[in-house]
């Protein structure tokens, strides 16, 4: 990866601008929800490079513009097919978990669609590799062990591609389940297991003359009259966006209670944000359902993906999230929906029990990290070969991308760990600089609007 190399000063003076594109109008409008963003970001250069998926993109575009001229869809093993895929946008190695799925099975892969777009596939390969990077630099790990790792991580995902490019049957591919995963992804699958919906609701609600309510504090915001009867219209336009199959029984979407919630984790800040508690899919109180209303942001990467056709082929933010998501993941939370408040395109989903993500803090041993990376490869390639011609969005890629990106592989199998494991270096060392960087600014008030 050939950036040229600019002084701190200079870089600190990208950084901002870049922070100004993203984050300017949510900044300004609730300065304290992006203080809590910065700090947890300030705390290590792993958390700044989750925060900072458009500074990611924006130095991606120009080191492709300076490579070779030609744009952003040029460059290894991207053409007109492969440069044009579903893709999650912000593929690290944290953003990886449980969800229970449409047919009742616990599931653990890629969660957290929020950056998805259509783009060049080898981005969301990128991303990873360089989180992986970062990673193994906290676990003290050598060079050349994080090069290892990356080779794994590009093996895998190499070999489940090609698996699922010539025909491997869905059995012989099988998502990681119970019955599937081993070490800390089945870690992951048990514990989410062991979580109840009765846990969920304790910890949110309360049962007051009978019925369940949601309870004040726990960062509940109560809603004026006004602003209770927009939420609960934008529910109504949310109801029309689930298939069928969700449908089923009308009850489930009894509306109990209502309330807000401050949006303040390092995707969120700033972003308005609604609990509705339902009545789910029976009338015993243990079966009720929360789902939560967010506002959809603009994806970072969709800024570096001219393709018009793209951009206009959803409705608004909230649309693109919830069909990307769909194109992405098999089975997808049957609550998922969109809908519209104030104008601006809202996310559907249930807060869910049984969401555990994978956590790294004890992930230490170097054979056991190799055996979760390759897990997580073999999950990448599984994402990427869901959302195609097959995925019922075939109007935006109306082709197979496994096979696409199976061939494109071919034609240089040697160079692509290569390419990964060169981009993780060197995209590494920059986002440890870069953090520090930050830091200095956050801390010496150099933020514009904090």
């Amino acid at each position: 990866m050939s950036v040229p190399q600019p002084t701190a000063e200079q870089r600190g003076e990208e950084i901002l601008a870049v922070f100004g594109t993203a984050f300017g109008e949510l900044l300004a409008a609730d300065p304290a929800a992006f203080r809590v963003k910065f700090r947890k970001m300030a705390a290590s250069a792993f958390a700044f490079y989750r925060g900072t998926a458009g500074l990611f993109y924006h130095d991606l575009e120009r080191e492709q513009a300076g490579r070779d001229g030609e744009g952003t869809h040029s460059g290894p093993y991207l053409d007109d097919r492969t440069g044009r895929v579903w893709i999650h946008g912000d593929l690290h190695a944290e953003n990886f978990g449980t969800y229970m799925d449409s047919q009742g099975r616990l599931i653990f892969n890629v969660n957290d669609f929020d950056e998805a777009y259509v783009g060049p596939f080898t981005w969301d390969l990128k991303r990873f590799a360089a989180s992986l990077a970062l990673i193994g630099y906290t676990k003290a790990l050598s060079d050349e062990q994080i090069t290892g790792l990356v080779r794994t991580y590009a093996a895998a995902y190499r070999g489940r591609i090609h698996d699922l490019a010539t025909g491997a049957k869905s059995e012989e591919v099988p998502p990681f389940t119970l019955d599937t995963a081993q070490g800390p992804l089945l870690g992951a699958l048990r514990a989410a297991r062991s979580l109840t919906r009765f846990e969920l609701l304790d910890s949110m609600t309360e049962i007051r003359d009978f019925e369940r309510r949601f309870a004040p504090g726990g960062g509940s915001i109560e809603l004026d009259a006004a602003t209770r009867y927009k939420v609960l219209a934008a529910f109504d336009g949310y109801l029309e966006t689930l298939p069928e199959s969700s449908l089923t029984r009308p009850d489930s979407y009894r509306v109990k209670d209502v309330v807000g919630r401050r949006g303040i984790g390092i995707g969120s800040a700033g972003l308005p944000s609604y609990n509705i508690l339902l009545e789910g899919n029976s009338d015993a109180l243990e079966n009720d359902v929360v789902i939560y209303l967010k506002q959809a942001q603009t994806p970072a990467v969709s800024r570096h993906v001219t393709d018009a056709s793209i951009r206009e082929y959803f409705q608004h933010e909230g649309h693109r999230t919830v069909i990307s998501q769909r194109a992405l993941q098999a089975h997808a939370d049957p609550w998922l929906g969109w809908t519209e408040l104030d104008g601006a395109g809202q996310l559907v989903a249930e807060v869910s029990p049984y969401a555990v993500d994978l956590d790294w803090s004890d992930i230490d041993d170097p054979e056991e990290i190799a055996a979760v990376v390759a897990d997580l490869g073999r999950a990448t390639a599984t994402m990427h070969a869901a959302a195609d011609d097959e995925s019922g969005h075939s109007d935006l890629v109306p082709f197979s991308t496994e096979r696409a990106i199976d061939a494109a592989i071919a034609a240089d199998e040697e160079g692509f760990a290569d390419l990964l494991v060169d981009f993780a270096h060197a995209y590494g060392a920059r986002a440890r600089a870069d953090h520090q960087i930050f830091v200095d600014l956050f801390r010496n008030g150099r933020i514009p609007g904090l």
